[in-house]
C-alpha cells in the first residue's frame, strides 16, 4: 500500500511551517514541501523532511509534480501556510478532487480592495476606503476620506507597506516609498487608502463556520503596526463578544469562506465593531499555540485533519489566559548577542521563547512584522498570573545591537536593549 502524503506548498520559516510538518508526521501522514527555494526553510534540512524544488508560482509545474508524486503516494491532501500560495493550494485541491476552500473565494478575499467592496455591499461594517494607483489619486483619496488615514498595499501581509499617515507630508512620503520600487509588490502597484479606525484591536479565529475564540492585541508605537502582544481569550462583555462574533460570521458569508481556517481582525470604535481584514487562512504563530493554550484546540491538527478529508474535533477542553509578548528591536544593526533565553524558559508557566534569528545577523527594520527577533509565550489559569510570569520572563532577556558603520562625522554608539519588547 502506497504512503499517504500530505502536500505542502512552501513553508513558514517565522511562522507554522515546521508544525504543520511535525502535525502531518504525528498523524501518520509522510510530509513533502514543495518549494521554489527549499533551502529558505531551515528546519527542512536540519531534519531531513522531504522537500522537491518546483516553481510554486507555476501551476501547471504543480500539477505535473503532483501527478509524479501521485504514482509513489497516496496523496492524502494540499495544503499550505503562507497567504501568498493559498490560491493556488486551492486549485490543486480542485484539479485533484481533494478537500479544499474555494479557489475564487481566497483570490477575492486576498484583494484587499475586492474584499472591501464585497464585505461593504453586505453591510459589514468597514472603514471608508479608496483604491489608487498613483500619488495625486492617493493624496485626493486621503483627503476625501480624511486624515489621518492608513495607507497599504492592496495584496500583501504582516503588516509590509502599512503606514499611518497623520498629514499630508507623510501620505506623500509613503506613497514615494510604495512605488520607488523598494517595497516588493506581489501584483500589479495599487494603494488601499484606508480611514483609520481607532480602537482596542481584536482578533475571531474560525473553523469553518464555528468562531474557536477572540483575542485581542497590542502594538508597538505608531506609524507602523508592529504586534507587540497577542492575549487569548479578549475581556469582552457578553455583548461585545455577540457582536464580534456576528460581524465575524457575516464576513465569512460575504466572502464565501465557509471551509476551514480563517481570522478575522477588527477594531472596537465608538460605533461597535469594524472589520479591518479577513484573512482566508490559519494565522501565523503565535496564534495557533495560544489558541491551543486558551482553548485546548489545536488547530492546525484539526486544519490538517479537514485537508485529508477526516472529521475534525472542535470542541474546548480547558479555559485558560495565554499571552505572547514579541521581542522588537528599536534600532538597525548587527544583533551581536542575546540571553537570558535558559532562564527566562524556566520561569514556570512559560509555554515557549522562540528566536527568529543567531547573533551577528543584521537586523533592518521594516515596519512589519521583520521587526521582531522573537517571542515569549505563557499560559495559566489567571489573567493576572499569565501577565505577571511573562513580564518576569522578558525581563530576563536582554540583546545588544551595533549600528552599522557610519559617516565619519555621525556617532558610532553601542546600544544593549533589556526585555526589548517594549
Amino acid at each position: 500500500m502506497a504512503k499517504r502524503a500530505l502536500i505542502l506548498l512552501e513553508g513558514n520559516k517565522l511562522g507554522t511551517g515546521l508544525l504543520y510538518v511535525q502535525t502531518a508526521q504525528r498523524l501518520g501522514l509522510h510530509p513533502i514541501t514543495l518549494s521554489a527555494d527549499p533551502a529558505r526553510y531551515d528546519y527542512l534540512a536540519a531534519e531531513s523532511y522531504e522537500a522537491i524544488r518546483v516553481d510554486t508560482a507555476n501551476l501547471d509545474a504543480l500539477i505535473h509534480e503532483c501527478c509524479r508524486l501521485q504514482t509513489i503516494y497516496d496523496i492524502a491532501g494540499i495544503t499550505g501556510a503562507l497567504e501568498s500560495v493559498y490560491a493556488t493550494v486551492a486549485k490543486l485541491c480542485r484539479y485533484f478532487d481533494l478537500p479544499g476552500p474555494n479557489p475564487a473565494s481566497i483570490e477575492r478575499c486576498c484583494d484587499k480592495f475586492a474584499q472591501r467592496q464585497l464585505l461593504a455591499e453586505a453591510g459589514v461594517p468597514v472603514p471608508a476606503y479608496r483604491v489608487a494607483a498613483n500619488a495625486t489619486d492617493v493624496k485626493r483619496s486621503a483627503a476625501e476620506i480624511g486624515l489621518p488615514v492608513i495607507l497599504k498595499p492592496a495584496v500583501g501581509s504582516g503588516s509590509s507597506g502599512v503606514r499611518l499617515c497623520r498629514n499630508v507630508e507623510e501620505v506623500i512620503e509613503h506613497t514615494t516609498y510604495l512605488l520607488s520600487g523598494k517595497h516588493i509588490w506581489r501584483s500589479t502597484p495599487r494603494i488601499l487608502v484606508e480611514e483609520f479606525a481607532q480602537g482596542s484591536h481584536y482578533t475571531a479565529h474560525t473553523m469553518g463556520n464555528e468562531i474557536i475564540g477572540i483575542g485581542t492585541a497590542d502594538f508597538s508605537p505608531p506609524p507602523h503596526f508592529v504586534y507587540r502582544e497577542f492575549t487569548f481569550p479578549a475581556v469582552l462583555t457578553d455583548d461585545e463578544h455577540e457582536r464580534i462574533a456576528a460581524v465575524s460570521l457575516s464576513c465569512l458569508r460575504a466572502l464565501g469562506l465557509g471551509w476551514g481556517p480563517t481570522n478575522i481582525e477588527l477594531r472596537w470604535t465608538k460605533l461597535g465593531p469594524v472589520v479591518i481584514e479577513v484573512n482566508p487562512r490559519l494565522a501565523g504563530a503565535p496564534d495557533p499555540q495560544l489558541v491551543q493554550l486558551a482553548y485546548g484546540v489545536d488547530l492546525i491538527t484539526e486544519h490538517i485533519r479537514l485537508v485529508i478529508g477526516e472529521e475534525w474535533n472542535l470542541r474546548r477542553n480547558h479555559s485558560h489566559t495565554a499571552a505572547a509578548r514579541f521581542l522588537v528591536v528599536d534600532r538597525d544593526g548587527t544583533l551581536d548577542s542575546i540571553g537570558g533565553v535558559g532562564r527566562a524558559a524556566a520561569v514556570q508557566g512559560v509555554a515557549e521563547v522562540k528566536l527568529y534569528f543567531e547573533p551577528k545577523t543584521a537586523i533592518v527594520r521594516k515596519g512589519d512584522y521583520r521587526d521582531c527577533i522573537g517571542y515569549v509565550s505563557a499560559a495559566s489559569p489567571s489573567r493576572a498570573r499569565t501577565e505577571a510570569v511573562l513580564q518576569s520572563a522578558v525581563d530576563l532577556i536582554e540583546w545588544s545591537i551595533t549600528p552599522f558603520p557610519r559617516t565619519i562625522s555621525e556617532p558610532n554608539a553601542f546600544c544593549s536593549n533589556g526585555g526589548g519588547a517594549s
